[in-house]
């Protein structure tokens, strides 16, 4: 058994980003290993885990629901029983095809449609406010600003509402980072306040339906498996919103400002997608490989099994490292090199496959692409103006880093 002699899961290993080279180490070595004991945030008496570097290794268990199961959440820590299979990340067939086809009812063409055609006005309007202080902050000004929009249009938040909504949000991330200064009690009371607002936006759609998708969740029922009709129960929609919430905003405002930092470092590949705009969707995949900006998710195991040449027991929790599976050499060539006409690209930063592929992958690279065209477009000079930060949830939270603050100047 190939058993760590780091610890993966403290929060300083991640303060200036996550740390490719020592994990590059690790995989080349092995893409399996076992992690000791080591205590979380949530479990304080210790959690312990196999960590999955390798990219064949990440497809092979994401794709084996079976054998890998996701009724116990996707963190380290195991999820409440009375959320396990209430959530797309906590939950295996039959309850997972069932969320899923409930979820999906939401997102009909024409709202998809209606949604294409909103990332485009929301991503003007971020950069208009932007071009207006022409000092800002990359993440907080921009990256973060589009998707929480997007959401929001979503669910259908009123405009009087978005503010105090994004704040909660906000808070409930920054929460598992010690660094931040709050508390377990502050970062319950701000979920509890999302669960109750979207409990209470999910009464007023039902009672009065809008023409956004959240209305349609809410009342939407399908025929499951059995033949009898379903909906989603109040549980279930709060869950989602928080989920969609959290992780619909963190990973895609991890990759724009990821993204344009990465392009900042290497000014010949942002020369190269400014002379061809074609070249964009491919730069965008290259963006997401780069930054893979969920870090880890948890699976356990059903059996005994082997995976990578190590022997993984039933009930051992086994974590899939997203960042270190899209720079494995045995996939990638030359990985550390970032190239936007990188082609193929398998990257697994939606998830290695299989039906946890995330359902937003479509909606996150519209936003990204928008943005990109009309940024690079509007500002030909983006120039980082001070020493950037990190948000370190550490690997207990799926997204376990994301930058956090960068001030930026623009140059229309």
């Amino acid at each position: 058994m190939k058993q760590l002699e780091i610890d993966l899961a403290a929060h300083d290993l991640y303060r200036r980003g996550f740390p490719y080279g020592t994990f590059a180490a690790l995989r080349r070595e092995s893409p399996v290993w076992w992690h000791p004991t080591t205590p979380t945030r949530r479990t304080p008496s210790g959690v312990d885990f196999w960590v999955v570097l390798g990219q064949p290794e990440v497809q092979e268990a994401s794709r084996d629901w079976v054998r890998f199961s996701s009724v116990e959440g996707s963190s380290l820590t195991k999820t409440a029983a009375e959320r396990s299979g209430h959530t797309l990340v906590a939950s295996d067939p039959p309850s997972h095809t069932r969320l899923r086809r409930l979820v999906n009812a939401g997102f009909t063409p024409r709202m998809v449609a209606k949604l294409d055609a909103l990332v485009e006005q929301r991503t003007t309007e971020v950069l208009d406010a932007a071009a207006e202080k022409n000092d800002c902050d990359l993440v907080q000004d921009i990256a973060l600003q589009l998707p929480l929009q997007i959401i929001a249009d979503i669910v259908g938040i009123p405009d009087s509402d978005r503010v105090e909504v994004f704040r909660q949000i906000d808070l409930v991330t920054r929460v598992a980072d010690p660094a931040q200064g709050y508390t377990g009690a502050e970062g319950l009371a701000a979920e509890r306040w999302v669960f109750d607002y979207a409990e209470r936006l999910g009464e007023e759609k039902r009672r009065n339906p809008a023409d956004d998708v959240w209305s349609i969740l809410a009342t939407a029922e399908i025929e499951d498996d059995d033949g009898n009709r379903t909906r989603l129960s109040p549980l279930e929609l709060d869950m989602f919103f928080l989920i969609l919430a959290i992780a619909g905003s963190e990973t895609t405002r991890n990759v724009t400002s990821g993204g344009l930092l990465a392009l900042l470092d290497h000014p010949d590949q942002m020369e190269a997608v400014r002379r061809d705009p074609e070249r964009l969707p491919a730069a965008v995949e290259e963006m997401i490989r780069w930054v893979s900006p969920v870090t880890c998710f948890a699976r356990t195991a059903t059996v005994d099994l082997e995976l990578g040449g190590q022997p993984i027991r039933a009930g051992d929790r086994v974590t899939l490292w997203f960042p270190a599976a899209n720079r494995d050499e045995r996939v990638f060539g030359d990985p550390d090199r970032f190239e936007t006409c990188r082609t193929p690209n398998p990257h697994v930063a939606f998830g290695g496959g299989g039906m946890h592929f995330c359902l937003g992958s479509h909606l996150a690279r519209r936003e990204l692409r928008v943005m990109f065209g009309q940024l690079l477009h509007r500002f030909p000079e983006v120039e980082v103006t001070g020493p950037v930060s990190y948000l370190v949830g550490a690997p207990e939270q799926t997204v376990a880093v994301s930058l956090d603050r960068v001030p930026v100047r623009l140059a229309p």
